[in-house]
């Protein structure tokens, strides 16, 4: 499944996001780039086999194998178009939780950063959950560190709600808003 934010924007700011199979999602959590793009159907670029990104693939291979529907809410790539460059990855930890929240994760590759990218990504999952009933609330972690995607968030009408420890990422600030 696809979707994409809106066909009246600039493409920096009309991001699609493209679903990745379990296969592709394994092939990424081995470090096979070219195995990963084969399965995926679209250039993916060496910053999805960074450690860091090899985590995420790995957590999110086992979530699709222990809840198959996980798969429509979680982590996808992310691609400029008309250009058709893949810019990064995001999508929600997995689906709405019994009081109707999502948390948003979402990461531009370092090539495409100070772009307007990580805010038209924003905007697109920001979207998506507002279109869907299930969700009441979005939600974002960030390391109080994280002066980037601190200003990211700024005037997308998160509010504080508290912090939390983060196993692998430490303190974070957390921020919701209705959807």
């Amino acid at each position: 499944m696809t979707y994409q934010v809106d066909r009246g924007t600039p493409p920096a700011r009309n991001p699609r996001f493209v679903q990745l199979t379990r296969a592709a999602m394994t092939a990424l959590s081995d470090g096979d780039l070219s195995r990963a793009r084969a399965e995926a159907g679209i250039p993916l670029t060496p910053y999805f086999v960074t450690e860091e990104a090899r985590g995420l693939w790995r957590l999110r291979t086992a979530q699709v194998t222990a809840d198959p529907g996980s798969a429509e809410w979680i982590t996808r790539a992310v691609v400029a178009e008309p250009e058709g460059r893949v810019i990064g990855y995001a999508g929600y930890h997995g689906p709405p939780d019994d009081a109707g929240m999502v948390e948003i994760g979402y990461s531009v590759d370092p090539a495409y950063r100070r772009q307007g990218f990580a805010r038209a990504i924003l905007t697109g999952l920001l979207r998506r959950a507002a279109a869907e009933p299930a969700v009441r609330t979005a939600r974002v972690s960030i390391s109080p560190e994280n002066a980037a995607s601190l200003a990211t968030i700024a005037g997308f009408g998160f509010v504080r709600t508290g912090e939390q420890w983060d196993e692998e990422d430490g303190l974070e600030t957390v921020f919701e808003v209705p959807a």
